[in-house]
Order: structure tokens, then C-alpha cells, then sequence
């Protein structure tokens, strides 16, 4: 059973930054690609940020694209987010998730793990 857990939410005004954190459980972490996607209040959880298995390919959404880096650490079995110029449209649950391979990157359906998510509420 493999355990996704975010970390690194909270409040941050307008322009500044934060860092996401989501930490697996299990052995083959770096076998897998992994996905961020978030969810604003009364709206569809979407695609944000991916970084395959070797960390050499990612891919982000329109909106974040040139604000968000996704990269990650195998040695501590964790992929990151990094947010910078944050907008007040950034206000979100943002959660990881392992993405199955040979799967389409920006849809839910190609992820089989889930973490619990984490707030990020950006104030104008």
C-alpha cells in the first residue's frame, strides 16, 4: 500500500511563495512519475504540475506555467512543488498523486494514489 502525505500549505499574500512537500511511503517511488492537481473551492479538482520517473520530463498547466516548478528527491521518496508569484486564483486543496505508467499526465483517472491534500489560500 503505498501513502502519499502533503505538507507545506498555508496563508500567503499575493506575490510571495510557498513550497510543497508530498512524501511516499513504499520502495518504488522512483519508479513512477507523479502529479500535482488542485482543487478551489466549488470547482473540479484540476491538472496542475507532472515530473516523470527520472525527473527529466515535466509539464504544467496554462496558469501555472513560469510560477510552479515540480521536481523531486528519491532519496527521501518526496516530490516537491515550488510556488512563486502566487495569485489570489492559486486559493486551493493541492494534493500528489502517483501516476500509473503509460498514462495520460493532466487527467485524474491516470493517478492510483491519492494524498489528503493541503490548503493553500493566497490573500490580495
Amino acid at each position: 500500500q503505498v501513502q502519499l502525505v502533503e505538507s507545506g500549505g498555508g496563508l500567503v499574500q499575493a506575490g510571495g511563495s510557498l513550497r510543497l512537500s508530498c512524501a511516499a511511503s513504499g520502495r518504488t517511488f522512483s519508479n513512477y512519475a507523479m502529479g500535482w492537481f488542485r482543487r478551489a473551492p466549488g470547482k473540479e479538482r484540476d491538472f496542475v504540475a507532472t515530473i516523470s520517473w527520472n525527473g527529466g520530463s515535466t509539464f504544467y498547466s496554462d496558469s501555472v506555467r513560469g510560477r510552479f516548478a515540480i521536481f523531486r528527491d528519491d532519496a527521501k521518496n518526496t516530490v516537491y512543488l515550488q510556488m512563486s508569484n502566487l495569485r489570489p486564483e492559486d486559493t486551493a486543496v493541492y494534493y500528489c498523486a502517483r501516476r500509473r505508467p503509460g498514462t495520460v499526465a493532466t487527467i485524474e483517472n491516470s493517478y492510483d494514489y491519492w494524498g489528503q491534500g493541503t490548503q493553500v489560500t493566497v490573500s490580495s
